[in-house]
């Protein structure tokens, strides 16, 4: 049995009127790649960033390596949670080197660690010959690997990925979709990745937890998802999805 790595216990997150999550328990187990999938408004993002303590539930509680999310050095915290969000995040004025080495500067490594580092990192991600480039040198797709190559400067045991192959043509998509498959099979990391695209989270992921309005409506691996959709929204939801090559 593996271990459980993020816990959400009966979490619920309210702004305003607005009920974000409602009640919300999931179990994300070590090594995991956990696909949060529904149409906007459903709570995605929201359950994201409770895992690194960007937004704090208003009840219930989230745990991360067994201890609360937002208690503690959150600062340490989130240097063990890499996040990657839709545009890359990426600093326009900094080089490709330079922003998958920001927190290495931050931290205190060597100029020497984080050359090393650098060089490694870039070469996981097929952009070893682009370290001295910019941000608007590079294509959309390029810019997603260099996010996710700082995401990963710190080791961390889990990545967090916001919708990162949203904004890149359907190809690209396709081809980061594959990279980022072979990428969690070698790194074995536990990964939550937000997507509103239903071929991407059965393509990706291991299990596929659904939000509608809030509410967790099913927890499943891909084939039982598509066996046995718990509600006519889900039914639904599956009927979108296109034969993987079809554009």
């Amino acid at each position: 049995m593996s271990e459980t790595l993020i816990r959400f216990e009966h979490v619920t997150k309210r702004y305003g009127a607005h009920v974000a999550l409602e009640d919300v328990s999931i179990d994300v187990s070590a090594g995991e790649l956990l696909v949060v999938i529904g149409r906007s408004g459903s709570g995605k993002t929201t359950m994201l960033r409770c895992v690194n303590a960007l937004v704090v539930p208003d009840a219930g509680r989230v745990l991360v390596e067994g201890r609360s999310a937002e208690s503690g050095d959150v600062v340490a915290s989130r240097r063990r949670i890499g996040y990657v969000i839709q545009s890359g995040g990426l600093f326009s004025h900094m080089t490709v080197g330079r922003n998958v080495a920001i927190v290495g500067r931050a931290t205190g490594d060597t100029a020497e660690r984080r050359a090393a580092r650098v060089a490694e990192l870039l070469a996981s991600v097929g952009l070893e010959a682009l370290e001295s480039r910019y941000p608007s040198e590079l294509s959309g797709g390029q810019r997603q690997r260099v996010g996710i190559a700082r995401a990963l400067y710190m080791d961390p045991p889990i990545l967090l990925l916001d919708e990162p192959f949203a904004a890149v043509d359907p190809l690209t998509r396709m081809e980061l979709q594959d990279e980022f498959s072979r990428l969690h099979r070698r790194l074995r990391k536990t990964m939550v990745f937000v997507t509103h695209d239903v071929d991407e989270a059965l393509y990706l992921g291991d299990r596929i937890a659904v939000f509608d309005a809030g509410r967790l409506v099913q927890i499943d691996a891909p084939d039982d998802l598509r066996r046995n959709p718990a509600t006519e929204y889900i039914a639904r939801f599956l009927q979108r999805r296109r034969a993987r090559g079809d554009l």
